[in-house]
This record gives C-alpha cells, structure tokens and sequence, in this order.
C-alpha cells in the first residue's frame, strides 16, 4: 500500500484497526491516545503525515462520549498536523437512534454528531449499518455506508439451512428483513412488539409463517437484548424448528447478557466485530471480521474507486 496512507486508531476498538490495516499490507501509525488523571482526552500523533491521507478507526460504542469525544480530538490532530484528507471511520455510529424530534423539546442528537465530526476537520466519513439511512444526509461531506450483510452471508451459506424465514423482530427492521429475504432466498415474517419501557418490549405476535422453520432473526443493533429475546420466545412457541439472530452491532450490556443466558430458544447469536463483543457463558455468540470489507472500502477510497460494488451478491445490490 502506497506510503501516503496512514491508518490510525483510538481506543475504542484497536484489534479492528489492526486487522484493517493488516489488509491492506501496513500497520497502524503512532500515535498516543491517554487520557489525564481529571478524565480528559490527549492526543499526540507521532510521525510526519503533512500532505497524507488519513484515516482514523474508532467506532463510537460505549462508553460513547468518551468514543466520540477521542475521535474529534483526533480529527483535529490530524487536521492541525496538515494532513491532506481525513477519513473518520465509524464502523458504529453511536446516537443513531436519537435520528429525529418523536416528543417535544428533544434534540436530533445524531445530527449534531455528524456536525461535530465536520466542525472537527473529517473530509468523509465511513461507516456501516446505520441505524437510520436518513443520518447520511446529516452530513454536508461524502459519506461511504457499508452494510454487514455480504459478511453474514457468507457464514450462513455455511450452515446449509433449509427452509429458512427471515424475521423482523418489530415492525421498522422489516426493510432490512426483507432485504435478507431477497439475499438468502428465505421467506419473510415479522413479530409486532410493543414496547413497554426504555429497556423491556414484549412481543405480542407473528405475521408469517415460521411453523417448523429455521428462523433468522436480523436487526441492526441489539444493547438490552429485550427485542430479540422476546422475538426468540414468541417465534419458538409458534413452532420454529431453530432461532438465530443476525445482528450487525453487539453492545451487550449486562442486561443483555442475563436475558441472552436466560433464552433457551436462541440457538446463536451471530454479529461483527465493528465494536468489541463481550463473552457471554453458556450463550453462543459467533463474531464474524468486517475488517476485510472496510480495509476494501478504505483501499478504494484512497484510489477514489467505486465503493458500492461492495455491497453486491449473487449479482443483486444491497440496500437495507
């Protein structure tokens, strides 16, 4: 890889970016990133990148405002050290659910992340899975967005499951449910849910039929793990032969984890490694590497290459 890339990591997640840059036939550049006895953040890059291109990995999971707060800082170390281009790369876009006004008096926290980022120094962003396709235009610079979905793919062409539903586990993942359906050649159906508080939904019932079926039940980001555990129950009471969920971010909080341990009816839980996985006992959590795909994108960027060839299988193109 051409010398003027340099790729650069914070804390929040430094085996994907070695991984990342293992890929692309490099290493991750120097730089410290520490934090001060009072909590706050400091960064010193150390080596020349006057006139390089930048690209710095740090996806903003818990704890978040540490994550974010990292990823400016670094922005702008980068951008005061002359950098040419800087790409933050933010394989999890934390406050993306906080993506519109539902009450009064609230505020559209996701966009005035992608403010944030911009007033910093980011030329571009990369980033996968959004938890809502609208965030791209809170953007006023180039925004590249990845999807989980060839990775998944792959692994569940291995498992050689047959008669296989794709099941949304509420009713606004069923645009991504019905785009795996399309991918894997599966039926479709969907568990209404009501939610009950911040932290506990329950699932009321299932459209579709999944009647001594595999069930894939997939959804961009799971943190208590209320959705899927309940959709897991209510599929297995209706006759599914075997529940897996696919979901692209795993924040497993330690309510997830003791739902998770308490739900017989899921079989496996399959996510990425875009934020670090926690192991759960007695719970199978299989973590598949998305550091190929963005190591690809972050290639092509570089020699301003097309990125959404990435995003296609079988001939058909992603679109969640």
């Amino acid at each position: 890889m051409d010398s003027t890339l340099k790729i650069f990591s914070g804390s929040a997640n430094r085996p994907l970016a070695e991984a990342i840059a293992k890929y692309l036939g490099t290493s991750v550049s120097d730089a410290t990133v520490t934090t001060f006895p009072d909590g706050e953040t400091f960064v010193k890059i150390n080596e020349n990148i006057r006139g390089r291109d930048i690209f710095i990995v740090q996806p903003t999971a818990p704890p978040t405002n540490h994550n974010l707060m990292e990823l400016l800082i670094m922005i702008d170390a980068a951008r005061r050290a002359s950098a040419k281009r800087i790409t933050a790369v933010v394989p999890f876009y934390g406050y993306a659910r906080q993506d519109r006004k539902d009450q009064p008096r609230v505020p559209i926290t996701a966009k005035l992340v992608a403010n944030l980022l911009v007033a910093s120094g980011a030329n571009r962003v990369l980033c996968m899975d959004l938890h809502a396709q609208q965030i791209q235009g809170f953007f006023d610079i180039p925004v590249d967005h990845l999807y989980a979905a060839p990775v998944l793919y792959r692994y569940l062409a291995t498992k050689n499951l047959s008669n296989l539903v794709v099941v949304s586990p509420d009713v606004g993942g069923m645009k991504m449910a019905s785009a795996y359906s399309q991918l894997l050649g599966a039926g479709l159906a969907i568990v209404a849910k009501r939610r009950v508080s911040a932290t506990k939904t329950e699932a009321l019932y299932v459209v579709g039929d999944v009647k001594d079926k595999d069930v894939l039940l997939v959804d961009d980001l799971t943190e208590t793990a209320g959705t899927l555990t309940s959709a897991a129950r209510i599929v297995k009471a209706h006759g599914a032969k075997t529940v897996i969920a696919g979901v692209s971010h795993a924040i497993l909080s330690d309510l997830a984890a003791e739902r998770l341990k308490g739900c017989p009816e899921l079989d496996e839980l399959i996510t990425t490694n875009s934020t670090p996985v926690r192991e759960i006992p007695g719970v199978k959590i299989t973590v598949l590497s998305v550091a190929d795909m963005l190591g690809e994108a972050i290639k092509r960027i570089y020699y301003s290459e097309s990125v959404s060839s990435l995003f296609e299988i079988n001939g058909n193109q992603i679109k969640n």
